[in-house]
């Protein structure tokens, strides 16, 4: 099958991440695969041409109509791809060949009008994935699609590179062995609430627990803004600031738990590595997070925007290393059963399959 993808941005982000296993998993099973991105810098492309995809680049209107027409399938993911390639795929009348992928609970689809033009351009491609009941709810209410063409396929994850032993380089992070650390591997976008993690941080009575906190944000001033939070509060060494790191299952691998203070989630790749990596999750009671993170089975779930509630979270789990140990693997045991890598990209292709695709 000759598959084509096309997303917003090629950086690092839990679709792009998910978009780099789909093609690992489609070429590997034969499919010739094209990537394509409208915006950024593209920084996972070099990771994209080695997962096996024949072309990897950024794209104007021209370009995107050529490989549409070159394509068996076409792909999208994220609202601005979708919608250009709702457009641009009409015009090339390869609609009946168009899937677009649902990544998160689209806020800005609350506003009328842009909820009325979603759903005349969004309902365009034959197939629509969700990545979780929630997001299909959500776009069947706020983006005005057709339950009918729509199809969960929940992400998938190889645990294996998460599964390692404890790490030993705690200290090279400034971490003693007695501290609790709690990972937040996420962007520094008002989505995670990085603010209310750091209130939570700066009321709990154990001065043990400490953050460590991955990501950046390659759209505005969002990490800036919270290390300057950080210093407000003087948290101090309490919360270190890594910057976007590759080598996220080391870092989780030096973790006690793992803690994401989301205002809102279409599933979250990053609670799945986290699970993976035999961490117990303390997280918000929002969109698609209890499908991932079970309350009290494998993690811990609080109300939004609560830095009390949170910081009970962290003391609970900080005080309690047998509750630590239980819920983490559970949460590695959820991973496997239920959010494989296998199973997603097989589901990917039977849904390609449905718009008659793999019949040229």
């Amino acid at each position: 099958m000759r598959i084509l993808h096309v997303i917003t941005t090629l950086d690092v982000g839990g679709a792009e991440v998910h978009l780099l296993a789909q093609v690992k998993g489609q070429t590997a099973r034969g499919h010739h695969v094209r990537v394509l991105f409208l915006k950024g810098k593209g920084s996972l492309a070099p990771e994209m041409r080695e997962a096996g995809a024949g072309y990897v680049g950024k794209a104007g209107a021209p370009g995107l109509l050529r490989s549409i027409r070159w394509a068996q399938v076409v792909h999208s993911h994220l609202l601005k791809a979708d919608m250009a390639c709702a457009v641009l795929a009409t015009l090339a009348g390869r609609r009946s060949r168009l899937v677009s992928s649902k990544h998160n609970d689209e806020q800005v689809l609350k506003k009328p009008l842009v909820s009325l033009v979603h759903g005349v351009l969004g309902n365009l491609p034959s197939r629509t994935i969700v990545l979780s009941d929630h997001v299909g709810r959500f776009f069947v209410e706020h983006g005005r699609l057709s339950a009918a063409r729509i199809r969960r396929i929940y992400y998938g994850i190889d645990p294996s590179p998460f599964e390692s032993a404890r790490s030993a380089a705690r200290a090279d992070l400034g971490f003693a062995p007695e501290d609790v650390v709690f990972a937040c591997v996420a962007r520094f976008a008002p989505q995670k609430a990085h603010d209310v993690l750091l209130r939570a941080l700066a009321q709990v009575e154990n001065k043990r627990i400490r953050l460590l906190l991955v990501g950046d944000d390659p759209f505005g001033d969002g990490r800036r803004r919270t290390e300057a939070l950080a210093r407000e509060l003087g948290l101090g060494p309490r919360a270190v600031f890594t910057g976007v790191r590759r080598d996220v299952p080391a870092l989780l691998a030096i973790s006690d738990g793992f803690v994401l203070a989301s205002l809102w989630e279409g599933l979250g790749l990053v609670f799945l590595e986290a699970m993976a990596a035999g961490l117990p999750v303390v997280a918000t009671n929002v969109s698609a997070v209890p499908e991932v993170v079970v309350d009290g089975e494998t993690g811990l779930l609080v109300p939004p925007g609560d830095p009390e509630a949170l910081a009970r979270a962290l003391e609970r789990l900080a005080l309690d290393e047998e509750l630590r140990v239980r819920l983490g693997r559970a949460g590695r045991e959820r991973v496997r059963e239920r959010f494989g890598l296998e199973r997603m990209i097989e589901e990917t292709l039977s849904v390609y399959r449905e718009t008659g695709a793999a019949g040229g």
